[in-house]
């Protein structure tokens, strides 16, 4: 279970966001909405440690994260608008130095496994910099397929892939909600992922009658 109590943020001078508390058990997907500068992706590099709140708590099956330490990290898989991938190496040895960095274990033949199933047979062994963008962002997502984690942050992690790919990031989030785990992602593309029966938190635009951001909403959609 992810446990979010009472959580500000702010950049710069500007407050994102303040006194948003919601839990998440496992099986969940929690999609966040707002506008362009609302605070998405801070909220998701502050659930994952990568930024420290200005106020409140993130517990994780009832621990505070910042005590966990690597153990919440190792049950942490985060995707960001970056792909993380190294240009100069292939897509074998950037899928090898992820898992490593990852505490996995990932053999060579479920690497290349991973790899097809992401549709990139044929191009395991090039360099990374010689392929597409949508390429290397396949390249990254058969991370989902190595990793362990129960946790997975995604970030637009639609951007750039074609119909396909998108079709087959669908499934691997699907299958890992079904197996017990807890996936939280962005997204401004409009994909049947998305609707149906998932929560959903919009984080709302300040104003000057809501200048901490409040009116934040956690629920279901039928």
């Amino acid at each position: 279970m992810l446990e979010v109590a009472d959580l500000a943020c702010q950049r710069g001078d500007r407050l994102l966001f303040s006194g948003l508390s919601f839990s998440l058990e496992a099986g969940t997907l929690l999609h966040v909405r707002g506008h362009n500068g609302s605070g998405k992706t801070t909220l998701l590099r502050t659930l994952c440690g990568l930024l420290t709140p200005d106020a409140g708590d993130i517990l994780w099956n009832g621990e505070q994260v910042r005590r966990l330490g690597e153990d919440f990290h190792r049950d942490t898989l985060y995707f960001g608008h970056l792909n993380g991938i190294k240009s100069d190496l292939t897509a074998i040895e950037n899928l090898r130095v992820a898992a490593i960095l990852d505490g996995d274990q990932a053999p060579e033949a479920a690497i290349l496994d991973a790899l097809e199933e992401m549709g990139l047979a044929g191009f395991e062994d090039l360099p990374t910099k010689v392929l597409s963008q949508g390429q290397k962002k396949r390249v990254a997502l058969a991370r989902l397929l190595l990793s362990r984690a129960p946790l997975w942050i995604l970030d637009e992690p639609f951007t750039a892939l074609d119909v396909d790919a998108v079709d087959r990031l669908q499934l691997l989030i699907s299958e890992h909600v079904a197996q017990d785990g807890l996936v939280i992602l962005t997204t401004h593309q409009e994909v049947p992922l998305t609707s149906g029966q998932i929560r959903r938190l919009h984080l709302g635009v300040p104003s000057d009658a809501d200048p901490a951001g409040a009116g934040l909403a956690v629920g279901g959609q039928p």
